[in-house]
């Protein structure tokens, strides 16, 4: 774990940019691990839920993940559409987090990462009612199998209950681990056409 110093002249003025920086040493340090991420929504109520999800993009229009639509965190974000990710890369002593409104992608958006899965994966998505009770693994297993059979090495199609979402950030925060736990924390946070940048106390 690093004890570096995270100070307001060192980092972008652009919280996406510097979010990238961070992204590709965690990448570096961590691995494929890296794009896990921690997924929190809330339903109509207010009741929070929190799962693992992987990021699968990061640009100027926002923070991409996949799942289900039929899947509790969509119906969640169906019925309250705000989130907040976390990002733990603890092998460098890092959080960030990214919280905002969320919607869904474009079907084309969905179809094409959909087709860049492997095979595997596109089966376990069709076979899979996520979040719903099932009797038991074999279950599971024997709907991947005959899947397998009833496609062969045909295209397999594209869910309609299945596609992404999007959270574009309403702010950003950066923390970095520090000695006697007297840890960095910058926050990020809309200002015009661009981002103020505020220092938080641990």
């Amino acid at each position: 774990m690093t004890d570096s110093a995270l100070r307001e002249e060192d980092v972008d003025p652009d919280p996406l940019v510097q979010f990238r920086r961070w992204l590709d040493e965690a990448r570096e340090a961590a691995g494929f691990e890296a794009e896990a991420v921690a997924l929190a929504t809330a339903d109509a109520s207010g009741a929070p839920s929190l799962r693992m999800v992987l990021l699968k993009g990061a640009d100027e229009a926002g923070f991409t993940f996949f799942t289900n639509y039929r899947s509790r965190k969509a119906e969640e974000l169906a019925a309250n559409p705000q989130a907040a990710l976390l990002f733990h890369w603890k092998e460098l002593g890092r959080q960030v987090r990214v919280e905002g409104p969320v919607e869904r992608v474009t079907r084309a958006e969905t179809e094409a990462y959909v087709r860049s899965r492997g095979r595997d994966s596109q089966l376990s998505a069709l076979a899979s009612p996520q979040s719903e009770v099932v009797p038991d693994r074999h279950w599971l297993e024997q709907r991947v199998a005959d899947l397998r059979r009833d496609y062969g090495q045909g295209e397999l199609p594209v869910p309609d209950d299945w596609g992404g979402f999007r959270l574009t950030p309403r702010s950003y925060e950066f923390w970095q681990h520090r000695d006697h736990r007297l840890h960095d924390r910058l926050r990020y946070r809309p200002d015009g056409d661009g981002w103020a940048l505020e220092r938080l106390a641990p």
